[in-house]
């Protein structure tokens, strides 16, 4: 259920929207066609170096209606905005869905907003699969509520009902700590290993990027590494401290995930982070990488550490599941699951967080395929620094942070939660 609220700017910019509807002959035309007569400007490097997609303009142009809608997205503190055809825009802030008193959004002024935004690669994407990402960026110097700086966005286009819709995630200016992050500080050793796999898990919406920038971040402090991030886009951009720290986004500097995850083997890298693991060919690189000395970090859009290793697994054939389980084992490092949880106070969410570390015990019960016993190696191992879902649940509803409502609702074991809570 979404929140309603009034907001007499947007009103009026959807209202100008709509009047420069086309007329019924011009709407029939193919939408993101290039403006007649465009050329893209020449690079002074040779064809074969310039970038694989270089859109037609990435910076979004001030005082336009899409530089409306993000600047309102800044001042209410929006993780997201939702632009659907037929809809009025919808922001989420702290998690939850607020819909603006406003009139639908005409589906042609929509597509107008991001024409310009869209290249060669985002254009087939959407043309062939019905669904293109691209990043934006405004203007820094912008004298904004929450301050100035350049304001980056990642966007996902997509088709549904035969017209365009847009969800546009708001990417933060600066890095943040793990402290910052309100994240255990169990965490920081997670990346000592100087070799192995690093699983951050979650839903969508959990905040896993985030951690991982944190956990980049933390790298590039405290010690010196060549770190290479893999992304589809780039949404964190660090500049490098102690460590070296290279940005491979795909489509601009690599076709592919796994095409980009089997050349930086070749560039002497320490630490590569992977945006997601989505494919066999993505999986099996990461793991063999992560075996060959390399600290490897990745994610994935699972809710406990048990549907991680069931996900990696049955993503290749049967005949090979059997030896990816002895692989992982082996390479793995660590599960953390997050999620994050609305504060009583209102005021954003906190992480409630898993970690499981592979322990002898850990490993074993991956190779033999038994993943039901993982929770109770998680409850046994806080000597280890394993921390289960519950405890951390149970700990921010006994700090007063977060409703005890909210910590059953989030608990995979409630029963579990409820005893912890019973105890002095």
């Amino acid at each position: 259920m979404t929140e309603q609220i009034r907001n007499p700017e947007l009103d009026q910019l959807v209202r100008e929207l709509n009047r420069r509807t086309p007329a019924p002959e011009a709407a029939e035309r193919t939408p993101f066609v290039p403006a007649a007569g465009a050329a893209a400007p020449r690079s002074a490097l040779p064809e074969a170096f310039e970038p694989l997609d270089k859109p037609a303009q990435a910076r979004v142009e001030e005082g336009g209606a899409l530089d409306r809608f993000l600047l309102e997205m800044i001042r209410q503190g929006a993780s997201d905005l939702l632009l659907i055809a037929g809809l009025a825009p919808a922001f989420r802030v702290d998690g939850r869905l607020t819909r603006p008193d406003l009139p639908p959004l005409d589906g042609d002024d929509l597509a107008g907003l991001f024409r310009s935004h869209l290249g060669a690669r985002a254009r087939r994407d959407l043309d062939e699969r019905g669904s293109a990402d691209l990043s934006l960026r405004m203007a820094p110097g912008r004298e904004i509520d929450q301050g100035g700086g350049s304001y980056r966005f990642r966007v996902n286009l997509h088709r549904q009902q035969g017209q365009l819709a847009a969800s546009i995630r708001s990417l933060p200016q600066e890095i943040p700590s793990l402290a910052g992050l309100n994240l255990p500080p169990v965490l920081a050793e997670l990346i000592r290993p100087s070799r192995g796999l690093l699983l951050l898990c979650g839903p969508t919406g959990s905040g896993k990027t985030t951690t991982l920038a944190a956990l980049v971040d933390e790298i590039n402090r405290t010690r010196t590494s060549h770190v290479i991030t893999i992304e589809d886009p780039v949404e964190y951009e660090h500049r490098s401290n102690k460590s070296v720290i290279e940005h491979v986004e795909i489509g601009r500097d690599a076709r592919s995930f796994p095409e980009a995850l089997r050349a930086s083997l070749r560039q002497d890298p320490d630490v590569i982070l992977v945006g997601e693991m989505r494919d066999l060919e993505t999986v099996a690189t990461a793991l063999t990488a992560a075996e060959t000395g390399h600290l490897v970090l990745s994610t994935l859009h699972t809710n406990d550490a048990a549907q991680a290793v069931h996900r990696i697994v049955d993503v290749f054939p049967p005949a090979q599941q059997a030896q990816i389980r002895h692989q992982l084992a082996l390479a793995l490092n660590a599960i953390v699951v997050q999620q994050l949880v609305p504060r009583v106070d209102g005021r954003g969410r906190l992480p409630a967080v898993e970690v499981l570390h592979a322990s002898y015990p850990v490993r074993h019960h991956i190779r033999s395929d038994h993943l039901q016993k993982l929770y109770n190696e998680l409850t046994l191992g806080k000597r280890l620094g394993m921390i289960a879902m519950e405890d951390s649940l149970a700990q921010l509803v006994r700090d007063g942070k977060i409703d005890l409502e909210e910590a059953k609702v989030r608990a995979s074991h409630p029963d579990e939660l409820a005893a912890l809570l019973r105890r002095p």
